[in-house]
């Protein structure tokens, strides 16, 4: 157990006080945001990222707090790299990875060096020379493949429809027995939709909600395949931070898997309407879903998130609506650092 470790879940965030805490993909969209909130809690912060182009990477995700973190541009998946950078760690943040879908089914190989054995020289490098540090890992829902039953729990058999998610449901897995079998402490994190500022918007193959901020902000037509009632379920940037700090205070999380969702489900569709509403641009127009992306999704898919509600204390607090004025706010004020060469299309309104 690490010394000090919060006795309850009141006690998290004191916690973090002067904690060496190391966050790999901590320049992407999540691993920022939990940055920002682990600076204000007195953590000492190590941010390793590959900046790896189009990967969500982006210096001016931790500008305004670039004088409080330490910043190492490494790629997670060099053994001997990972071997020193674990060093003293007291609690590493796992979100380093290969999150596109459609990438994947494209390089399966590339997913499979990242998602697979990246994974296995962080966990190599704490079983060797630190094996008392905490490990928190980036899962996805998407391990769950098309649900058998709504809500989805973390009992829901694990089956994948794409090759990201054989590849991160065998990362959650290499974590898991690594607590088990080395007593390296680890747990996953299995997120839902995640969305807010600082999320990667220049491509639409990292999620199509921050696709649809774009486009909404751009008054451009967003496209929404089928007929939009597929449903989904969403969390705000700072509430999936919040889920990754409880988990990272409290040894009643190791070798265990949470879901982490959002408040309610919600329709594709109902999302857009509220989208453009709130941003007073944008429109959509539901089309036929491309062979491709048919071949992979999921259905409708919400989680239940109760047990990392009873384990650590966590829930999402966070309405849609609050976090989409609070993301589109933040774009309309940063599009020039988010958007490839042409900021101008972006609306000011």
């Amino acid at each position: 157990m690490i010394e000090g470790t919060a006795p309850d879940s009141a006690d998290y965030r004191a916690f973090y006080r002067d904690r060496r805490v190391m966050i790999t993909g901590g320049l992407g969209f999540i691993g920022s945001a939990l940055a920002h909130q682990l600076v204000d809690l007195g953590a000492r912060v190590l941010i390793v990222d590959s900046l790896i182009p189009d990967y969500g990477g982006n210096l001016f995700n931790v500008a305004d707090i670039e004088a409080r973190v330490r910043v190492n541009i490494a790629d997670i998946r060099q053994g001997s790299t990972m071997n020193h950078l674990v060093g003293d760690q007291e609690v590493i943040f796992n979100l380093a990875g290969q999150v596109s879908h459609i990438d994947s089914m494209r390089d399966p190989y590339t997913d499979l060096e990242i998602n697979c054995r990246a994974q296995l020289s962080i966990l190599e490098a704490c079983r060797r020379y630190n094996p008392s540090a905490k490990v928190v890992f980036a899962g996805t829902r998407q391990v769950y493949g098309r649900p058998d039953s709504l809500p989805v729990t973390e009992r829901h058999l694990v089956k994948p429809t794409d090759v990201n998610g054989i590849n991160k449901a065998a990362g959650e897995y290499y974590h898991l027995v690594y607590n088990d079998v080395f007593g390296v402490r680890a747990c996953s994190l299995r997120l839902t939709n995640v969305y807010g500022p600082r999320q990667l918007i220049k491509h639409n193959r990292q999620g199509f909600i921050a696709w649809f901020i774009r486009l909404a902000l751009e008054d451009r037509e967003i496209q929404i395949y089928g007929d939009g009632s597929q449903l989904r379920d969403f969390v705000f940037v700072d509430d999936a931070a919040d889920a990754f700090l409880r988990a990272g205070a409290s040894d009643a999380s190791n070798g265990l898997v949470f879901n982490v969702g959002g408040l309610e489900p919600i329709a594709h569709r109902s999302l857009v309407d509220l989208l453009v509403s709130i941003a007073g641009t944008g429109r959509y127009q539901c089309i036929e879903w491309p062979p491709e992306k048919k071949a992979i999704d999921i259905g409708d898919f919400y989680a239940d998130s109760s047990l990392i509600q009873r384990t650590l204390g966590w829930r999402p607090v966070t309405a849609l609506r609050e976090g989409l004025e609070r993301t589109l706010s933040f774009y309309r004020a940063y599009a020039e650092h988010y958007l490839p060469a042409t900021p101008s299309q972006v609306s000011t309104r």
